[in-house]
């Protein structure tokens, strides 16, 4: 059953003139207000003339190391190349970056060493966070962190 109201219901009517109004006098404003700058990118940025030369390099300077390491069956780690240098285990690996690099007591050639990974496709990851492990540094009996190389990057892997 449906109930009506005797009353019907008024239409309500917006004035739209008084609207139009409005937008107009806003556009007005934000077009006298605007103010005009230079283009984007334009820093002004002075650059040295030339870049000082390199010369030689540093002897306590160390080169950058490339790692290589090559999965086996099932994703395990097979090998492992540090400048055409081959290693049995990771320890082996470690032992020879502590020979190399030094400890953080002694600071011998820390700044400068690098490590870029380069880790076949079907390598498992954990064998990767083993390697980073094993050049990055340990925590000895006190519970301190020996850092040995702090510079880490990656070659992008190639799928096979």
């Amino acid at each position: 059953m449906k109930v009506r109201n005797a009353r019907e219901a008024e239409k309500i009517e917006i004035p739209m003139t008084p609207m139009i109004d409005i937008v107009f006098q806003l556009l007005i404003f934000f077009i006298m207000t605007f103010k005009i700058v230079s283009l984007e990118g334009d820093f002004n940025i002075k650059m040295p003339a030339s870049a000082p030369s390199q010369g030689a390099p540093d002897e306590d300077q160390l080169p950058p190391m490339k790692l290589r390491l090559t999965a086996g069956e099932g994703g395990g780690l097979s090998g492992i190349t540090l400048n055409d240098r081959q290693f049995g285990s990771l320890d082996e690996l470690h032992a020879y970056i502590i020979d190399l690099v030094g400890s953080d007591e002694s600071d011998d050639g820390l700044e400068g060493a690098e490590v870029e990974l380069d880790c076949d496709y079907g390598l498992n990851y954990e064998n990767v966070v083993a390697a980073i492990t094993a050049v990055s540094g340990e925590i000895d009996d006190d519970g301190s962190i020996i850092k040995l190389v702090e510079k880490i990057k990656f070659t992008p892997p190639e799928p096979q």
